[in-house]
């Protein structure tokens, strides 16, 4: 079998394939686990024209959450969008069944806003990007917390 690996470079083709890679690679790990409960999970602030100001992404899956973006518009940051917005990610992962959550950011965006939510930083990974770290933060999920 000869095989061809051919690089891609249009943007739009880049998403498919990593969009078909993702379901592969969470059919293998869901029947290697038995857990196939993943589920996606995302939520928005709109302002009066429909705009999203701020939002979360990211998944359930085998009792745990993880946060793959949170994002707020710079002009609405710090007016409680973030705390909202971390909130009601806790509040439906709750709801799944998770007992944990985990996230990563950059030393240049908010470790101290996740820090004071409850989020504990559990790695820092030095140079990524160059001259910054990426930071992993984990937080569990009581059943008792209020939402």
């Amino acid at each position: 079998m000869q095989v061809r690996l051919v690089p891609l470079h249009d943007e739009a083709q880049c998403q498919e394939l990593e969009s078909f890679l993702v379901d592969r690679i969470d059919e293998f790990n869901s029947s290697t686990t038995g857990y196939f409960d993943g589920k996606r999970l995302a939520g928005a602030v709109r302002n009066e024209q429909g705009a999203v100001i701020a939002g979360f992404s990211g998944h359930t899956w085998g009792g745990c959450c993880e946060l793959s973006h949170v994002w707020v518009h710079e002009l609405h940051r710090g007016q409680g969008l973030g705390k909202a917005l971390i909130a009601t990610a806790e509040a439906e992962a709750r709801r799944r069944g998770c007992v944990q959550i985990v996230l990563t950011t950059h030393s240049f965006q908010a470790p101290g806003f996740y820090e004071r939510m409850g989020y504990k930083k559990m790695y820092t990974l030095e140079g990524r990007p160059q001259d910054h770290a990426q930071l992993i933060y984990s937080k569990h999920l009581r059943a008792g917390d209020p939402d």
